[in-house]
């Protein structure tokens, strides 16, 4: 069967769904159509075919999204898919009306809603009623946190199949419990988007205050500048507050010397795979009491939450966590390392999809053998 898989970032297609997308290759057919950022041949050594498709990932742009859906039609004209995956708003969305449009099988996956989504206004009422017509004919949804769900059914924006899943998983082999650092120095750790839906000015004020309280702290960040370098960051740096490392390609060895991870983010969330990759590594994590995260960090158990947009409760929390002898806080960790590996491994996901996906490939054949049966029986 032919398997189209419609994304909007290569690197995130290929960290998070890598293993999925192998398995899906050893049967199947796959073509993955999203914006080349240099590493497609990942995507080609694993069995995958790759299409650049570009995207305007943030905001809505009427031309440039009237571009993209003619792009999706073209592409669906060219490959003529039997299947189609679908990840992020704008796949999910545009992705969904063209598979509608040409009668093709399509299953759907909320990664998360988007800040457009979460607040109210006319943006949000345009972006569920384009939701509501794109996941129609859907075959499956998949939902990562029970908050997404709920919104989608009670507005009626979901009306078909679906299913909860837990986020993209994390791959307990990859990402092995660590030793526990036993260092005079603490070490922070933020990893994401270098932008304000993340937290960051959160993490700055925390840094900035517990830094010359306490001189052995570190704060490490590791992240892409999505929006180009903010002057606080840069003000930071040069005063030694923040040691930022940059976007890296494997986040294991930060991991290594971490005793925290801090994640202060308020953009809507599917599940957090930062916190999914920091429990699997056996380390302890602050994040925000929202939707994504909390499923996650269970409080006092594996990590503290905090409230959002609060400097305030983050500083708090961190002087908590400092109070904490070192088999208090390796135990943090450890409870965290079980709870991934009891609810939120991987192989959970790559089940549900190929199931799905074994779904929509039984009923397209009970579909051609009574087509057949039909014109045999008129012959």
């Amino acid at each position: 069967m032919k398997i189209l898989v419609l994304a909007n970032d290569l690197t995130g297609l290929y960290s998070f769904r890598r293993e999925l997308l192998k398995k899906l290759a050893e049967n199947h057919e796959v073509i993955c159509a999203l914006p080349e950022d240099g590493s497609s041949e990942k995507l080609k050594d694993i069995g995958c075919g790759f299409i650049d498709i570009t995207i305007n990932k943030r905001g809505i742009n009427p031309v440039k999204d009237a571009l993209l859906l003619r792009k999706y039609t073209a592409l669906f004209k060219q490959i003529k898919p039997e299947a189609v995956l679908t990840y992020t708003t704008k796949p999910n969305i545009y992705g969904g009306l063209v598979s509608r449009m040409f009668n093709v099988p399509y299953i759907s996956n909320i990664t998360g809603l988007g800040s457009a989504v979460e607040k109210e206004g006319w943006l949000q009422k345009l972006l569920l009623t384009m939701y509501r017509s794109a996941l129609k004919k859907s075959a499956c949804v998949f939902f990562q946190n029970e908050m997404n769900r709920k919104m989608m059914i009670e507005k009626k924006i979901v009306q078909t199949r679906y299913r909860m899943i837990p986020g993209s998983g994390v791959n307990l082999e990859h990402f092995q419990p660590l030793k526990y650092p036993d260092t005079s120095t603490i070490n922070f750790l933020f990893v994401g988007r270098i932008i304000k839906e993340k937290g960051i000015d959160q993490y700055f004020d925390a840094a900035e205050y517990l830094k010359e309280k306490y001189p052995y702290l570190n704060f490490h960040m590791v992240g892409h500048l999505i929006e180009g370098e903010p002057s606080r960051l840069k003000e930071l740096i040069n005063k030694g507050v923040i040691n930022f490392h940059g976007p890296q390609e494997d986040v294991r060895k930060f991991y290594s010397f971490t005793h925290c991870t801090i994640h202060p983010t308020y953009y809507p969330e599917g599940m957090s795979n930062v916190l999914l990759e920091s429990a699997a590594s056996a380390r302890p994590a602050i994040a925000t009491d929202r939707p994504g995260c909390r499923e996650i960090i269970e409080n006092h158990l594996n990590g503290f939450l905090i409230k959002e947009q609060d400097s305030s409760d983050l500083i708090e929390k961190i002087e908590k966590f400092l109070s904490l002898n070192f088999e208090e806080k390796q135990k943090l960790g450890r409870f965290g390392r079980k709870k991934v590996e009891r609810e939120f491994d991987r192989c959970k996901i790559i089940t549900a999809y190929t199931e799905e996906i074994g779904n929509i490939k039984n009923k397209r054949e009970t579909s051609k053998n009574r087509l057949s049966n039909m014109k045999k029986s008129t012959s």
